[in-house]
């Protein structure tokens, strides 16, 4: 685990095949580590990490593998469930990935003897992003480009079916907000939907497309971010339904964009995977220019540490880290 001058990475980790997508597990897992986990072309690691800038006698950073969950087919999204504990006897892991196969797998493990899936069917192409129920961890929720959203349980039942407009790309669920779910289409709308009775309460609008990602800011529930075309863009849903501030930033057009989970001003985007390098930008609101610019050699994915300024970015036999400044 050296520190990585030549590409300006905090962090590295190698990997045994290119990495799709990367996610750090966003709940407290009820250990010091941080557990993270990767998808391949057809497995999903997990492992945790250590950073000296959460821990004194870490040098650097520690990483270690904790299992490999063969998958079969490329891995193109990860969510963690809430209910993942490090603590309990035995452990808990529990993820869900999307795959090109246009299906969900639920994956629950006790790192020894229990290792077990489920194989959720219904979205009719492929699936952009998914995420746990952030409380209790009983729902799934995916939107995929066969516009629609999809609420599941965890035995692959559909509890709710949202028909979108255009292409789900992205899809949040708020602690804080836990009977609302947040949808972003393709065509430059993101809308709220009431979970309870099932229909749209609130939209907010790009104005530009294609919108490619968005998220719900974890620290204010009132913020919303977005790229879309070249821009990155941030609405406070109090005060219109357009964005209050948006900037050109990636000139092959964005990718992707992630709050920080520890600062509301603080949040990072990607650019599209180009031929040989894609860049990472972290934006502060308080700065006219990104106060980060990293770049990796083919990069996918994109996750924000959940209580260190440090942000990840899956590359070809690798992981990325950066810590930024807050």
């Amino acid at each position: 685990m050296k520190q990585d001058s030549t590409r300006n990475t905090s962090y590295t980790v190698d990997c045994e095949d290119y990495v799709h997508v990367v996610k750090f597990n966003p709940f407290d897992s009820g250990d010091s580590c941080s557990l993270i986990a990767y998808g391949g072309n057809n497995y999903v690691v997990v492992g945790t990490c250590r950073f000296q800038e959460e821990d004194a006698e870490v040098e650097g950073m520690q990483y270690q593998t904790l299992r490999t969950f063969h998958h079969g087919i490329r891995v193109d999204a990860i969510a963690w469930s809430p209910e993942t504990r490090l603590d309990a006897i035995p452990p808990q892991i529990r993820f869900c990935t999307a795959a090109s196969d246009r299906k969900l797998r639920l994956f629950t493990s006790d790192l020894q003897d229990k290792n077990e899936f489920k194989t959720f069917d219904g979205h009719s192409d492929y699936i952009n992003d998914l995420v746990f129920a952030p409380n209790e961890g009983q729902e799934i929720a995916s939107v995929s480009d066969d516009h629609t959203c999809r609420v599941w349980d965890l035995e692959g039942n559909e509890k709710a079916h949202f028909v979108l407009r255009s292409p789900g790309m992205s899809v949040c669920w708020h602690p804080e907000e836990a009977f609302k779910l947040m949808v972003a289409e393709k065509n430059g709308t993101i809308r709220f939907y009431d979970l309870i009775t099932q229909q749209a309460i609130l939209s907010l609008e790009c104005e530009q497309t294609p919108l490619m990602s968005a998220d719900w800011c974890l620290k204010n529930t009132l913020k919303i971010g977005a790229v879309a075309g070249n821009d990155w863009l941030i609405w406070d849903i109090t005060r219109s339904s357009y964005p209050q501030d948006k900037r050109p930033v990636h000139i092959d057009r964005a990718r992707l964009f992630r709050w920080s989970r520890v600062n509301e001003n603080l949040f990072a985007t990607t650019g599209y995977p180009g031929k040989t390098t894609t860049q990472l930008l972290v934006h502060h609101l308080g700065h006219p220019q990104p106060i980060l610019t990293g770049t990796a050699a083919v990069g996918s994915g994109l996750t924000w540490h959940r209580t260190l300024p440090l942000c990840a970015v899956g590359g070809d036999h690798k992981i990325f880290f950066w810590v930024t400044e807050m």
